[in-house]
């Protein structure tokens, strides 16, 4: 997906990260800090963990925020990244209640998250945040308030 602005409101508590060289991240990429560089990567980016919920929780565990600025290939210098703050996602036509878990969806691949879409979660060991307005009739689209797990800590692991 190409870049897109999803911020929407709120303290976004930004940090900045240098990517690799080699990855290319869009803003409105949901990102994730890879543990064996420290580097952030997009959604897509992450190894299979074979199926959705895997993939799901892996994410979650590792989930550092949202781009708010691109990295094309070859680029070096920290981008900025939100770790908090209300965002709007693309999803599948659904409804969305006040509060409902939001996680990272595969794609249809089955085989690697996508970088810029959600879907609701049944618990917090595999969600990026929660809905924060209700979607009501069904929409292809939902505001998130995320919550990064590497900078303010969802409980990794833990069912919820």
């Amino acid at each position: 997906m190409s870049n897109t602005m999803r911020y929407r409101r709120g303290d976004t508590k930004p940090v900045f990260v240098a990517p690799a060289s080699a990855t290319v991240i869009e803003i409105g990429d949901l990102v994730y800090l890879d543990a064996g560089t420290k580097q952030p990567k997009p959604a897509s980016a992450q190894a299979d963990e074979g199926n959705l919920l895997g993939n799901q929780m892996a994410f979650h565990d590792v989930f550092l925020g949202v781009a708010e600025q691109q990295s094309r290939n070859g680029d070096t210098d920290p981008i900025r990244i939100a770790t908090a703050g209300d965002f709007e996602f693309a999803c599948a036509a659904a409804t969305f209640d006040l509060g409902d878990l939001i996680g990272a969806v595969e794609a249809s691949s089955g085989t690697a998250l996508e970088d810029q879409k959600v879907v609701e979660v049944a618990g917090e060991y595999a969600a990026i945040g929660r809905c924060c307005q209700p979607v009501a009739p069904a929409a292809t689209a939902v505001m998130v308030r995320i919550r990064s797990t590497v900078m303010e800590g969802l409980a990794a692991g833990v069912s919820g």
